[in-house]
């Protein structure tokens, strides 16, 4: 039971695995020790944990293996920083990624094309490929580089996106950054261009997005804007908690409005 339960009745959650208002967590290079504790707050909160960039090549494979586990084994699905794909994309070095994936434990692999150019047909049999070695595959749209990002029209993002879906993908994720800003459907201060939301909320189905939002502003205002279940990504592990009192409504910027 938790505490003050008869105080506040929260919305009931879907119980995981679910198809919408998906957490994903930014781990930019936990330790095991604060991953115990971000599964012992936050796990059922918590549907997907992104080791980010290419974060795991800095640390031993063995502490990578136990703290996958320990993800895994609180129904926290756990894949790869897109970066890191792109880097061995780069480097023809795919076999070895999809190898190593899979004995550190991976269940979500993630397909981007944020800084390594790369023809749509090969994004297409790399998802592709994910998805039939088993992994749940997600997708970036978008590009790093601000000026690289700006060029793409929105009708290109929602045609990429829908490309990827058709080859398996299971969501697509509208590229952010960890800062939020410049990119996406952010402007320069962070702010949410809600026409370009809107858009591609109708085009592509709320359910098949995920809206990176690695600030609280931005959370607040997609759950005001599309409601407490957004799919939400780039969450600092912090702030997993804080997000969700943001969906449940018992924090003063949605209490009374979801």
């Amino acid at each position: 039971m938790k505490a003050f339960s008869k105080i506040i009745a929260p919305y009931l959650r879907d119980k995981k695995p679910r198809s919408t208002g998906l957490t994903m967590v930014l781990d930019k290079g936990l330790g095991l020790s604060m991953a115990k504790d971000l599964v012992n707050i936050g796990s059922e909160y918590i549907d997907i944990i992104k080791l980010g960039w290419a974060t795991p090549c800095l640390m031993k494979k063995s502490l990578v293996k136990e703290k996958v586990k320990i993800f895994r084994q609180a129904g926290i699905s756990v894949g790869n920083g897109g970066t890191l794909l792109e880097i061995a994309y780069h480097r023809g070095e795919l076999d070895e990624f999809f190898k190593e994936a899979k004995e550190l434990g991976f269940d979500v692999i993630e397909v981007s094309n944020g800084i390594v150019p790369m023809p749509s047909k090969d994004k297409i049999e790399i998802i592709k490929r994910a998805k039939s070695e088993g992994f749940i595959v997600v997708s970036e749209v978008g590009r790093k580089d601000p000026l690289e990002d700006k060029k793409l029209s929105i009708e290109q993002r929602i045609d990429e996106a829908l490309m990827d879906l058709g080859a398996g993908s299971f969501q697509v994720i509208i590229e952010a950054r960890e800062a939020g800003k410049g990119l996406g459907i952010y402007n320069e201060k962070g702010e949410v261009n809600i026409e370009t939301t809107k858009r591609l909320v109708e085009k592509i189905g709320i359910q098949h997005i995920m809206f990176e939002a690695p600030e609280k502003s931005q959370q607040v205002f997609l759950i005001l804007l599309l409601g407490k279940d957004v799919n939400l990504g780039n969450i600092k592990p912090e702030d997993v908690i804080p997000l969700e009192t943001l969906r449940q409504g018992i924090r003063g910027d949605t209490f009374g409005k979801v």
